[in-house]
């Protein structure tokens, strides 16, 4: 009886241990496309970014010695499908939270679900300004850049440069828009509509489309006969490669293409669709961290950087650390060094009221984050409440020499090529 009944007491106090261990791991419901559209359009490396923040972290030991354990869950390129993943994760899981997100289409409505079900989510990629506008969300946070910040930038950038690489005033500048017709794209046209008219630029052309829109013909022609000399697109992969294919079909021309994040944020991915011709496009994202100088960020994060670039090109094996594995790695990096850690010691542990407090805590100066930008939320009542209010992106211009910052001009790289090199099919 008496063996008996140590091993009884040996058994319980294994299962008291193993209980207590798994209660300090810290459950992360990780929502990306793996599979449909948008998983090469980005979704996958964001993925890659996020994990190997985990992975970084955990190797650390873990956040106040407690490890991170993702729950990985394929939202399929799907908005649908997106929703009930996370309510899956949060309602079967027991995820302590939810993170990732690459489209907006299914950021915007997830966001609201999670936040009426007072649960947490921290959102890595997706952009729309519509995710927060006006809706006063408590549990929802993102430090990325958003839409209404891309369409603002890429006006901004061209009214700057317009009179010495366009040769005329920004008021005699053609501007075209076209976009995707979903959350992300039309928050981001509006933007540009907005910022490109208040500077006085003649919009000679704006559309939207479908993501799967099998014929863009009808818009490249309209194109055509508006002649701009400039074309600002939002969209993702799979309409970005139909869309070049077409103009280059039909003599399509333009002095300069500026993209806004997405589809753009890859010249890896252009290059293999147009070759040469993908050569001086311009895309509006968050910083590539790697094409930034290490000595204006915080100390330590020029490290962070190598290690990132090292880790995804070994998964991977590509040469560029593109935009969204930035944006999945920096916005998990925020999460895991700075909210979590003041949520666990400060207010006692990661249930969703002590990670919103932590999170309306975050102080990060300009240079803190390895894109450059600082954070700071914008408070309960704000119209943009859960926003990061020190976001903001950059103008790169991929090159034959590599990608170089253009804008702002304070970290510029490089100047712009415009208008295009004649030998660019595209050139005009």
């Amino acid at each position: 009886m008496s063996r008996k009944y140590s091993l009884l007491i040996a058994l319980s106090a294994l299962t008291l241990s193993l209980s207590v261990a798994q209660a300090k791991d810290i459950r992360v419901g990780v929502i990306y496309d793996q599979t449909g559209a948008f998983a090469g359009a980005g979704s996958v490396n964001a993925a890659i970014g996020t994990q190997i923040a985990i992975d970084m972290i955990n190797e650390r030991g873990g956040i106040e010695g407690r490890r991170i354990v993702p729950i990985n869950a394929d939202a399929q390129s799907k908005a649908d499908v997106a929703i009930n993943v996370a309510e899956r994760l949060l309602n079967e899981e027991k995820v302590d939270l939810v993170m990732g997100v690459y489209s907006s289409a299914q950021c915007v409505p997830m966001a609201s679900k999670v936040d009426n079900a007072k649960k947490f989510m921290w959102a890595n990629v997706c952009i729309s300004s519509a995710v927060f506008k006006n809706r006063n969300l408590k549990y929802v946070f993102r430090a990325q850049v958003h839409s209404d910040q891309y369409g603002q930038t890429s006006c901004d950038f061209l009214k700057a440069i317009s009179q010495e690489n366009f040769g005329v005033p920004a008021d005699k500048l053609r501007v075209a828009i076209i976009h995707e017709d979903g959350p992300y794209g039309s928050g981001t046209a509006a933007a540009n509509h907005s910022a490109c008219t208040k500077a006085g630029m003649n919009i000679v052309h704006e559309e939207g489309y479908s993501i799967s829109a099998t014929d863009l013909s009808s818009m490249v022609s309209k194109l055509r006969r508006a002649r701009p000399d400039v074309i600002l697109h939002t969209g993702y992969a799979p309409d970005i490669g139909l869309f070049l294919r077409q103009a280059k079909e039909q003599g399509l021309k333009w002095k300069a293409l500026i993209g806004h994040g997405a589809g753009y944020a890859n010249p890896d991915r252009l290059r293999e669709l147009q070759g040469k011709d993908a050569e001086y496009i311009m895309d509006v994202d968050p910083a590539v961290a790697q094409i930034l100088n290490p000595s204006t960020l915080a100390p330590g994060l020029g490290e962070v950087i190598s290690e990132v670039e090292k880790r995804f090109k070994a998964k991977t094996g590509a040469s560029y650390t593109e935009a969204n594995v930035w944006m999945g790695f920096n916005q998990s990096w925020i999460l895991f060094t700075d909210v979590l850690p003041r949520a666990i010691k400060k207010y006692g542990g990661v249930d969703p009221e002590s990670l919103r407090k932590a999170a309306l805590d975050t102080d990060i100066p300009i240079g803190g984050t390895v894109q450059g930008y600082g954070v700071k939320f914008a408070p309960p009542g704000d119209p943009m409440a859960g926003q990061n209010l020190r976001s903001s992106p950059v103008v790169i211009q991929y090159t034959p020499d590599g990608s170089k910052v253009l804008w702002p001009k304070e970290i510029a790289t490089a100047k712009p090529v415009i208008p295009l090199p004649s030998d660019i099919s595209f050139a005009r």
